[in-house]
């Protein structure tokens, strides 16, 4: 090494997917990507890949690297996997009544919560006294049951007396954590605010272990700098401020993929499309930053108050499962199995009985033989062989690789559906394998890394079925993927509802809408021509992006722009958003007993409130503007920020109520 060059600014971005973590090593200064690696996620401990990609990268100087900043599905996939911890939700203030009637009890993402009196009016007035015995009562019975405990009062945000009493007494008696909802947002929905509450203690388990990990990690590679991760609207925080909201984690994943494609691209406006081996992430890229949705970030059927960029994704991928649904019509997706171009390499036995099946006569070697199932690691708990089904399956899987119809034989079942494998799936004991369009990149020699010969077989034996060529199933297969990428771009866009494309399409059905879609690809109609066009460009991202995205990009006559280093933009992008806060103080009136006149004026915070008179209000204004960029510039030094810059904003939320709004950001700090 050079001793007289000058020491270099570097930042290492991780990205960990549905199906590869992604890494990149970029000096900070110039912006140049130095090195990047991949390396297949490993759910059950996202560690694992993570090391693995650091390794990849063969550091020179560890002491170079002054931030190292990720982005994880982890807090999506606990939510939808429902691999949260058990958390007590205590809900004060809220009606039993009005929640079952329009059956919201489902939203509150956990089964356990309770209802109890208090609670506060739309103007922060206490509505009901708070039942605290009845509260300690309930918590000391079930403290040994849930690993954390959340507390939504009626109006917190406009006055969190009752959840900052709770939380003092709850502290008293138990040592579980305790989440406040006014706390993660001031948002007046009662129900995502209280998901969000629930979400967030469900997680803090989850992503403090992660975090101890990734440092972990860090110090088998003497890095010593900061840490931070991205949120789900694509700023930066630092891992403490992570550790305490991993609620705001969610979606982390698709919004690094949109900075990074902003990153990579230079464009001001465009739309982002991150294909990876398990979905296509849709992102809006306007006037240099991610479109925000104006809503709360959505898991599944969990509403949460969680700002996240505004994001669309279709179950379609590199490694999405190509098979015959009930009417034996070509499926892609949703699952995302193992190709077995790949499968092959790890267990050379498969192709020898790939190369049986392939002369087989169609009635002995349907698709369903083509659907391998692995074991991926040995189970280390007794528990998920409790039933003799997952026993006799590990047992039977512990030679190698398997077909399902092999499977459902030894069984002795019928369907694949009643062997009860969930929980083996879900913990990562078993893998699956089948045919994908990256099993069919190979045979078209676009992309063969793995077992080509393998993926010839396969895709000959599944044509063998009901197909005349092999060719005819590669069409049928990349003509499908592009309707599914161009109904996710016009349904994200238009944000109109439009019936998916499917096979049985028929000449004369009557749905204006499929004709207009069906016309507007293939112009079919012999008189009327019908078109999509898309005004911004394209930027392509994720490592399967340039097979899948060119007809796609010709469908909605639009530009197709593939960055350099696009298969790893969205470790890029890891690297690449700032460090932002935003804090918001809530002014309302105080008003007399009949509520008709206005006395004075509330400034409330998260914290406190202070108490204005009537003819205050300028001066209320005044203090809520300081406080509230007072709030945040310290929130944003304390998330990691450099030298961060403010803007304060004041929206009218009806009569004498506002909401000043201070935001501040800045550039991730460094390690010096």
């Amino acid at each position: 090494m050079d001793n007289d060059r000058s020491p270099r600014k570097l930042v290492l971005g991780i990205d960990t997917g549905g199906t590869y973590t992604d890494g990149v090593l970029l000096d900070y200064d110039s912006r140049e990507v130095l090195a990047t690696d991949k390396s297949l996620t490993t759910k059950r401990d996202f560690a694992i890949g993570i090391e693995k990609v650091i390794e990849g990268i063969a550091i020179e100087d560890p002491s170079e690297i002054r931030m190292v900043s990720i982005s994880t599905t982890l807090a999506t996939n606990a939510i939808a996997e429902g691999k949260g911890k058990r958390v007590a939700l205590l809900l004060v203030g809220y009606d039993p009544e009005l929640i079952s009637s329009f059956n919201m009890s489902a939203r509150f993402a956990t089964p356990n919560y309770f209802y109890f009196d208090g609670g506060h009016d739309l103007y922060g007035r206490e509505k009901e006294e708070l039942d605290l015995t009845a509260i300690l009562d309930k918590v000391n019975a079930i403290k040994s049951d849930v690993d954390a405990v959340a507390v939504s009062s009626y109006f917190s945000p406009l006055n969190p007396e009752h959840e900052n009493r709770v939380y003092e007494a709850v502290s008293r008696i138990c040592d579980l954590p305790i989440v406040l909802g006014h706390q993660l947002s001031t948002r007046l929905g009662s129900v995502e605010r209280a998901t969000t509450a629930a979400l967030n203690a469900s997680l803090l388990a989850v992503l403090q272990d992660f975090v101890i990990a990734v440092r972990r990690a860090m110090e088998h590679r003497d890095i010593d700098a900061p840490l931070m991760m991205v949120r789900g609207d694509g700023t930066l925080m630092s891992d403490e401020f992570a550790s305490r909201t991993p609620v705001e984690t969610i979606h982390s994943g698709p919004a690094a993929s949109a900075i990074g494609g902003r990153f990579l691209s230079g464009l001001d406006d465009s739309l982002v499309l991150d294909v990876g081996g398990t979905t296509t992430d849709l992102a809006l890229i306007e006037e240099g930053e991610v479109t925000v949705s104006e809503e709360g970030a959505t898991v599944g059927e969990y509403e949460t108050a969680v700002s996240a960029a505004d994001l669309f994704s279709v179950a379609l991928g590199g490694d999405s499962h190509i098979r015959l649904d009930r009417e034996k019509h070509i499926a892609l997706g949703p699952e995302r199995v193992l190709p077995l171009a790949h499968l092959a390499v790890e267990y050379p036995r498969v192709k020898s009985r790939l190369q049986a099946l392939s002369r087989r006569a169609w009635a002995d070697a349907g698709p369903d033989w083509l659907e391998y199932w692995y074991l991926l690691r040995e189970p280390d708990n007794e528990r998920l062989l409790q039933s003799s089904r997952a026993k006799r399956l590990v047992g039977f899987l512990s030679s190698g690789p398997k077909p399902l119809p092999e499977i459902v034989e030894h069984l002795d079942v019928l369907h694949a559906a009643q062997i009860d494998a969930e929980e083996l799936w879900r913990q990562e004991v078993l893998g699956k394998s089948g045919l994908t369009p990256t099993d069919l990149l190979h045979v078209e020699g676009r992309y063969d890394p793995w077992d080509t010969e393998a993926a010839e077989l396969a895709l000959q034996v599944f044509s063998n079925y009901q197909f005349k060529e092999p060719e005819e199933v590669r069409e049928r297969v990349w003509r499908q993927a592009v309707e599914m990428i161009v109904h996710a771009v016009i349904t994200f866009l238009s944000k109109q509802t439009l019936t998916p494309p499917t096979e049985t399409r028929s000449e004369d059905e009557d749905d204006i809408g499929r004709w207009f879609f069906f016309n507007s690809i293939y112009e079919t109609h012999p008189h009327l021509e019908t078109r999509f066009r898309l005004r911004q460009p394209i930027v392509g991202i994720g490592a399967p992006a340039e097979f899948f995205l060119e007809e796609v990009a010709d469908a909605l006559h639009a530009e197709l722009i593939l960055p350099e280093h696009h298969a790893v933009a969205n470790a890029l992008g890891a690297v690449a958003g700032s460090v932002m806060v935003v804090e918001e103080v809530l002014i309302y009136p105080r008003l007399d007993q009949s509520g008709l006149e206005v006395l004075g004026y509330y400034v409330q915070t998260s914290e406190d409130r202070r108490d204005f008179d009537e003819e205050e209000l300028e001066a209320s204004l005044h203090y809520a503007k300081e406080l509230a960029h007072e709030r945040a510039l310290a929130a944003a030094v304390r998330s990691g920020a450099d030298d961060p810059e403010v803007v304060v904003e004041m929206e009218t939320e009806g009569l004498d109520t506002y909401r000043i709004r201070a935001k501040a950001m800045g550039n991730p700090r460094l390690a010096k």
